[in-house]
C-alpha cells in the first residue's frame, strides 16, 4: 500500500501505533500538541533536517537506518550540551507514491534510537512533497546543571573525544564507490553508535566546552576555538586506525586520517577539560587548547583538504 492509498490520517495512525512513550512524556501524539515534563524548568532544544539525495540515499540505507540517523543527529546535539534527551518531534515530507511500509520502518528507527536514551517521539507533522525530507526536533533536560557551551575552553585545557570517529565517513566513501563492504564501515554510516551518556558525564567532570562532531572533527573543533577565542591543536598520533579502515583506505586510495579528522556522521562528543581532570574510560585525550586561534594538527595547518562538511558546498 502506498502513502497516497493510506491517506494522511491512515499514515499518521500507522506511525503513531509504532511509537513508544518515554518517562518525560505526559501527553504524546494525538492532540494539537504534546506535553513533555521539564522538571529542571529549562528545556534544551535542537533541530536537524535530512534531505534525500543530500543527506541520505534510499539505495544505501533502509528506512530503519534513516530513522536511526535522523534521531541520532538530534539526540547527540542534546547530549553535547550536557543534557539528557527526553523527546523528539518529527516533520515528514514525502512523495505520495512511497510505500507505507517505508514510513513505518522510518518510525521504527526513530523510536528505537530515542528509546536508547529513554526518550520517545511525541508528535510531528506530515505533508506530500516531491522531495523526501525529514526534520526532527529534540528536547532535553539539564537536570539542574549548567549547559556546557562552546565558548568556555581555556588555554591549558585538554581536548578529549568520546565515541568512534572516521568510521561513517569511510563507510560513505565505500558506498559512493559502489561497494558494500567492509560491513563495519558501511553499518557505521547507516547507524551511528553515539555515546549519549558521555554528555552529562562530561558536564559532571567539569567540561569547559563541548560539541557534537557531526560535520568533521577539525571543523567542529574550530567552532569551539572561535567561540572561546583560543587555538586548538590536535595530535594525529592520538588516533588508532582500525585494520578494516586502513585496508579500505589503501584499496580506495584515501588517507584514513582524512576520514578521521574531517569526516562526519559518527557523532562522537568532543570536549575540553581543565588540566588534571581524570577522564574515565570512554574518553580519549586527542589534543590541547592554547593561546591563539584556529585548529592545527601537530601544530601545523591541516593540508588534507577541507576541514569538514558544508551543507551549501
Amino acid at each position: 500500500m502506498s502513502i497516497a492509498e493510506a491517506g494522511e490520517f491512515g499514515l499518521i495512525g500507522r506511525i503513531v501505533s509504532r511509537l513508544g512513550s518515554g518517562p518525560a512524556t505526559l501527553l504524546g501524539p494525538g492532540d494539537d500538541a504534546a506535553v513533555v515534563r521539564a522538571a529542571d524548568g529549562r528545556v534544551v532544544a535542537s533541530t536537524d533536517v535530512l534531505v534525500e539525495g543530500r543527506h541520505f540515499r534510499r539505495d544505501w540505507c533502509g528506512p530503519e537506518d534513516i530513522g536511526h540517523r535522523a534521531a541520532a543527529a538530534n539526540l547527540a546535539d542534546i547530549a553535547a550540551m550536557g543534557a539528557t534527551p527526553t523527546a523528539l518531534l518529527m516533520a515528514l515530507c514525502v512523495p505520495t507514491g512511497t510505500e507505507l511500509s517505508w514510513a513505518e520502518g522510518l518510525a521504527d528507527g526513530l523510536s528505537e534510537e530515542a528509546a536508547r536514551v529513554g526518550a520517545s517521539v511525541v508528535g510531528g507533522d506530515m505533508s506530500a512533497s516531491p522531495t523526501l525530507m525529514i526534520a526532527v526536533t529534540a528536547l532535553g533536560d539539564l537536570g539542574g546543571a549548567a549547559p556546557v557551551r562552546r565558548d568556555g575552553a581555556q588555554p591549558g585545557d585538554v581536548v578529549a573525544l568520546s565515541g568512534r570517529i572516521g568510521y561513517a565517513a569511510a563507510g560513505l566513501t565505500v558506498l559512493s564507490r559502489g561497494f558494500r563492504t567492509p560491513k563495519l564501515l558501511v553499518e557505521a554510516y547507516r547507524r551511528p553508535a553515539v555515546r549519549y551518556a558521555a554528555g552529562p558525564e562530561a558536564a559532571r567532570l567539569g567540561a569547559t566546552s563541548m560539541i557534537d562532531v557531526s560535520d568533521g572533527l577539525l571543523q567542529d573543533l574550530g567552532h569551539i576555538a572561535t567561540a572561546s577565542v583560543v587555538g586548538i591543536d590536535v595530535h594525529r598520533d592520538a588516533f588508532d586506525v582500525p585494520d578494516q579502515m586502513r585496508d579500505a583506505a589503501s584499496a580506495l586510495g584515501v588517507d584514513p586520517y582524512q576520514w578521521i579528522l574531517t569526516g562526519g556522521d559518527d557523532h562522537p562528543l568532543a570536549a575540553t577539560f581543565p588540566p588534571g581532570v581524570t577522564l574515565p574510560e570512554g574518553w580519549q585525550v586527542i589534543g590541547a587548547v592554547h593561546d591563539g586561534a584556529g585548529v592545527t594538527v601537530d601544530r601545523k595547518p591541516w593540508s588534507g583538504g577541507g576541514p569538514g562538511w558544508d551543507h551549501f558546498r
